[in-house]
């Protein structure tokens, strides 16, 4: 694992932009894994900006999201398909056909979630996993005791998540108790994974991921068992890590980085 710390939100945000755009254009036709979440609102409006102005190329990608909510119409605004068609999917030439989420409104959920992980093995695997991370340390929905060998499934959200997100639904009341989510093991078989996290909200849960015991009870630790795991986190989420030190270094020493600095 690399932790890359960056002073601002947006110097943070621009960081992981640029390596998503360097998958692309390194492999045109790559498979990305996306992700949701206030974070990640940024992070696609600088995405789209360099479709329109560098010409980054998202014509041959097919992307398979982390998770969405159980019990939800496809068209609600609510779903993260919505999310992803407002602030990704519309904004650059990406094919929709070749966009996947889980159906939270599947009549068999089990079966979906088969399906799922087998139209990801159709497609050769995820090359590059985009994540956030929520307040009890969980990845996709993959709540506190996931098995860190975990698939595809159905996941019942905890009070600390249903706090956290239950205000971006107009009638908080409204928001769905279960989701279908990547498990922890799918999400470790993605070739490159990035996470991105930013403000001190994220300081605690960002230090015990990053350089804390691997537990169930935290499953973003098993992202430490990934041999190309790169953490980007801004001065305000790094503020409780301990290695700042030497993650400061990586950043201005290593020759990966020479071209991002």
């Amino acid at each position: 694992m690399e932790v890359i710390i960056m002073p601002t939100e947006e110097k943070a945000t621009l960081l992981a932009s640029k390596l998503i755009a360097a998958q692309i254009r390194r492999k045109p036709a790559s498979t990305l894994g996306l992700a949701t979440g206030r974070t990640m609102e940024n992070l696609y409006a600088v995405l789209a900006e360099m479709h329109r102005n560098e010409g980054l190329d998202f014509s041959l990608c097919r992307s398979f999201n982390l998770d969405e909510y159980i019990g939800l119409p496809e068209e609600d605004p609510n779903t993260y398909r919505s999310y992803m068609n407002k602030h990704l999917f519309s904004k650059v030439n990406i094919d929709i056909r070749n966009t996947h989420l889980p159906h939270g409104n599947a009549p068999d959920l089990d079966l979906e979630c088969e399906q799922y992980e087998k139209r990801m093995k159709e497609c050769g695997g995820i090359d590059l996993q985009l994540l956030g991370i929520g307040r009890s340390g969980h990845i996709g929905f993959n709540e506190p005791l996931s098995s860190l060998a975990s698939r595809t499934r159905a996941k019942a959200l905890t009070p600390v998540t249903i706090e956290q997100n239950a205000p971006l639904f107009p009638r908080p009341e409204d928001m769905p108790k279960r989701a279908l989510t990547m498990g922890v093991g799918t999400i470790l078989e993605a070739r490159r994974i990035l996470m991105l996290a930013t403000g001190a909200e994220k300081a605690d849960i960002i230090a015990k991921a990053v350089e804390g015991p691997i537990t169930s009870m935290v499953s973003a630790t098993a992202l430490q068992l990934h041999p190309k795991c790169t953490v980007i986190v801004d001065d305000a989420a790094a503020e409780k890590l301990q290695g700042k030190d030497y993650y400061h270094w990586i950043f201005q020493n290593e020759p990966e980085w020479a071209d991002y600095r």
